[in-house]
Order: C-alpha cells, then sequence, then structure tokens
C-alpha cells in the first residue's frame, strides 16, 4: 500500500490566486505559509494574536494540517506592519498588496502540488538511464488521466463535518451542536441553554456552510460512485444536490433514479437544503465536472529512505478549483 504525508515536505500545496490589487482597498492580501495547522486553526491563531474578530480574516480554501501549504488570506483594517511583526510557530505572513473585496471560498484558480508517494513496488530496469522505471500500470493510468473521477477528498469532511451537516439539513440543531463540540458554543448554552441557533451562530459563517457543504459533497460522490457502476466515461456535468436542483430536468434516467434513490436513502428532500431557522445555510446547489484532468503531470521514480526495500514516486501537477490531490494520488497508486 503506497503511503503519503509521512513528513509534512512529502505534500506540497500552493494556491494559484485569483485577486485584483488596489492599493485603495481596505483588505490587505498576504501569503500564508502554514506546517501542522489546519487553515482554519491557523486563522484562529492569527486572528487571535492580532486581536480582531475571526470574521476579518478572510481566505479561499481550506488546505492540510499535515503539509506544508501556501495560500492567500485577506485581512480587513490592519496595518500590514502589525500582521509581519506576528511571531507564531509554524505560520508565516508574507505581504502581497491591499484590495477593494475580501477572500472568500472559491476566490482562487486552482493549486500547484508536488507529493512525495512512498512505499511503492517497482523494479530495476538494465535500461532506464535513471535505473528506475515507472510500473506498466501507472504508466498506463498516467495515459487515461482524462477519467480520473473528481470525488472530494477526505479533506472535505474531516472528522464528521458531513454528520453535522446532515443534522443541520434535518433541523436536528441539538445533535449537530453535540457533534460540534467548540468552546463558544457549549459557553453560548451555558448563558441560554435554549437557544441553539444563537450557539450554533457564534462559529463564523465560513464554518457554519462548511457543514452544509461537507454533507453536499458526500451525497455527491455517492452519486458518482453508482454512476461509474453503470459503465459511463463521458464527462457529463453531477449535480451537487440543494433546493435547486431539478430533478425532473435531468436528462440522464440512470443519473435521475440514483438520485432519487439517495435523496430516499438519506430520508431528505431537495428542499429540505432551504433551512429558514438559519437561512445564512440554505444552499441552492450547483454542479460538478464528473471527470478531472491534472495539468503539467511530471513523475520521477528513485529509492525511498524511509521504507526499507521501496521505491518513492515524486509527482507534481495542478488542478483547478474544488479538486482534490489525494483523489489524483489514490487513483494512480491504488492497487489493481
Amino acid at each position: 500500500m503506497y503511503k503519503i504525508k509521512q513528513k509534512p515536505e512529502d505534500f506540497i500545496v500552493k494556491e494559484i490566486p485569483w485577486h485584483e490589487l488596489d492599493e485603495n482597498g481596505e483588505y490587505s492580501y498576504f501569503w500564508l505559509t502554514k506546517i501542522n495547522y489546519n487553515t482554519i486553526d491557523a486563522i484562529k491563531r492569527i486572528a487571535l494574536r492580532l486581536n480582531i474578530p475571526l470574521k476579518k480574516v478572510g481566505f479561499a480554501g481550506t488546505k492540510d494540517k499535515n503539509a506544508i501549504t501556501k495560500q492567500t488570506i485577506s485581512i480587513k483594517s490592519v496595518e500590514k506592519e502589525k500582521v509581519e511583526s506576528i511571531k507564531l510557530k509554524d505560520i508565516k505572513l508574507e505581504y502581497i498588496g491591499k484590495g477593494k473585496d475580501p477572500i472568500s471560498l472559491g476566490d482562487l484558480k486552482g493549486n500547484e502540488f508536488v507529493i512525495v508517494v512512498r512505499n511503492l513496488k517497482t523494479k530495476l530496469s538494465n535500461e532506464s538511464e535513471k535505473g528506475l522505471e515507472v510500473p506498466r500500470e501507472l504508466r498506463r493510468r498516467i495515459k487515461k488521466r482524462d477519467l480520473i473521477p473528481n470525488l472530494f477528498g477526505p479533506q472535505r469532511f474531516s472528522k464528521n463535518n458531513a454528520e453535522v451537516g446532515k443534522f443541520l439539513v434535518k433541523r436536528n440543531f441539538q445533535k449537530a451542536i453535540d457533534l460540534i463540540n467548540q468552546e463558544e458554543v457549549k459557553e453560548s448554552l451555558e448563558k441560554n441553554p435554549l437557544d441553539l441557533i444563537g450557539a450554533l451562530r457564534q462559529l463564523p459563517l465560513k464554518t457554519r456552510k462548511i457543514y452544509i457543504h461537507a454533507y453536499q459533497s458526500l451525497l455527491w460522490n455517492k452519486t458518482v460512485e453508482a454512476y461509474l457502476e453503470t459503465g459511463s466515461y463521458k464527462n457529463i456535468k453531477i449535480p451537487i444536490i440543494g433546493f435547486g436542483t431539478e430533478i425532473e430536468n435531468i436528462q440522464d434516467s440512470d443519473l435521475k433514479k440514483i438520485i432519487i434513490d439517495i435523496l430516499d436513502k438519506e430520508e431528505i428532500s431537495i428542499r429540505d437544503f432551504i433551512l429558514p431557522q438559519v437561512k445564512e445555510l440554505s444552499s441552492e446547489g450547483t454542479e460538478r465536472d464528473l471527470f478531472v484532468k491534472p495539468e503539467n503531470l511530471e513523475i520521477s521514480i528513485s529509492e525511498d529512505k524511509l521504507n526499507k526495500n521501496r521505491f518513492k514516486a515524486i509527482i507534481s501537477f495542478s488542478l483547478k478549483k474544488g479538486s482534490y490531490a489525494t483523489t489524483i494520488i489514490d487513483y494512480l497508486f491504488k492497487s489493481p
């Protein structure tokens, strides 16, 4: 079985940003480079050190904890000198410039990756100048990389994000709160034990939306896994289920049946994604490509000194926003 992230430097990701600079803007943009933090925890540390509300810090996407990651963030109405002066272990901030808009979820073009995949079995090649050859099965999969299912990766779900999202969609706010287990939520409930909605709203809106999006992502993965079993390999758009999903207009009969069956098993309807009690969490849904193709893919094989008698692959590629490197790695290096 292949291994990734045995060391943080085995997984390097850098955002491809998408923002316009304007020195008259009230938002300052920074590169955030971090190790041993997920994005939310890193931003919490930054906001705490700057003594500002968490909502003043914006980011385009969540990044892994066990990795070296570089992404853009925005901070409202704080001088760059104050930000650059803070010292936090495993966190580095570099000033980019100012802009008129905050950086929000999805405000990026994509991501670039350099990943070390370890514990591989391969064989010596007498004909290869490098001494090692890329295994035949891996070469075959690389050639077919335009047929990689565009699944949401495990970091989308964290420990129980999707389950929290499901409870929110089903209006079971108590069970959702029990799973969230955040200090600010607990403190709110101690003051007002019956105000579940007020307790939920102690969390930043971005965080609350992550729970709903995680549940939608889980439903999307289930839809794709079932749809691929029909043998279809055309890169169609698959609905991310929300209150705006028009099931009756889906032309593909297999896809329509799969979505209806999943909703039945989950005991929900598309209208459940309208949440009157927390309107800000209502989610219309959208669409997502069935397949994703990594661009600028390069790979090399060498000895793996961390795993005896095994080899490692260093693989680099870029992905459009919303697609997951772990999905690409799993497709390329999974056992036959």
